[in-house]
């Protein structure tokens, strides 16, 4: 979606139609008639700011995108967009320390809106060590790459088959959310890496399992682990609104032992 090339009210039938909304549904939602929908979305009724941001809230619409909105409806952004540096944002991003560092000695690692790396805890250098393709761990470092190309962290990870459709399932979900033609881009490119199947048949899911591991090979021992995502709540700027801290827990005691194995070793390197 681009605002140059699209009044407010196509944008609003574009979010409608990402959303699978009838105007019926939508001017139900927002309490007001479906008349007046319909005349805002064919151009007919100019929305005011207040209505641009009411129908943008019920359409779930990401705050970068809001503000998309509100300058295709002739109105000034209306949530700012700094920098991870800006010194107003510096008690957000210290937060971001706490809960990467209160996790250790499990992985966890925080991502801007395009999967790149923000900051990520100790606990993740030891699963880097045997990246082959050096250009992956150049900032900015795109986690969904890092670890889905061949050259990565890929060729260690057991179930890549299932963890490589569990991503891009949840990158398609957020393309869906959002629209963002970078997100987009990279899905594309995400798919035309190996699949990990080599002719073979995907394995079943275990009929008791809880959620999708991630199954990584760590020289003669395989490690499980189960995942969160966790973001700030109600954020009033738009970069803010794009982080994403994923924690990664072990699935199982003999991954604990050796994430406090490594732990300890770490430490006493240092």
């Amino acid at each position: 979606m681009t605002t140059l090339q699209n009044s407010a009210g196509s944008l609003i039938r574009e979010w409608r139609t990402r959303r699978r909304m009838s105007q019926l549904d939508l001017a139900m939602e927002a309490e007001i008639s479906q008349r007046h929908l319909s005349f805002v979305e064919s151009g007919r009724a100019v929305p005011s700011r207040d209505m641009v941001l009411h129908l943008a809230e019920q359409l779930s619409i990401p705050l970068r995108q809001r503000n998309q909105l509100l300058l295709a409806a002739g109105f000034a952004p209306s949530f700012g967009e700094r920098s991870l540096s800006d010194a107003t944002l510096a008690p957000a991003m210290a937060a971001v320390e706490i809960v990467l560092k209160g996790h250790e000695p499990f992985p966890a690692l925080a991502v801007d809106r395009h999967w790149n790396l923000v900051s990520a805890n100790a606990a993740i250098a030891p699963f880097l060590a045997d990246v082959s393709e050096a250009s992956l761990l150049t900032p900015p470092v795109n986690v969904l790459r890092l670890s889905l190309h061949p050259g990565g962290i890929a060729p260690r990870i057991v179930n890549l088959q299932e963890w490589r459709t569990h991503l891009l399932e949840r990158l398609k979900h957020q393309n869906d959310a959002s629209g963002d033609p970078g997100l987009i881009d990279l899905e594309r490119e995400l798919r035309t890496y190996p699949s990990g199947l080599n002719g073979s048949r995907p394995a079943p899911v275990e009929p008791n399992a809880i959620v999708h591991p991630l199954r990584l090979a760590h020289g003669d021992q395989v490690l499980s682990f189960i995942s969160t995502i966790t973001v700030f709540g109600t954020p009033l700027d738009v970069t803010l609104s794009e982080l994403a801290i994923e924690s990664f827990f072990p699935a199982d005691e003999q991954t604990r032992t050796v994430l406090v194995r490594l732990a300890k070793e770490q430490a006493e390197r240092s």
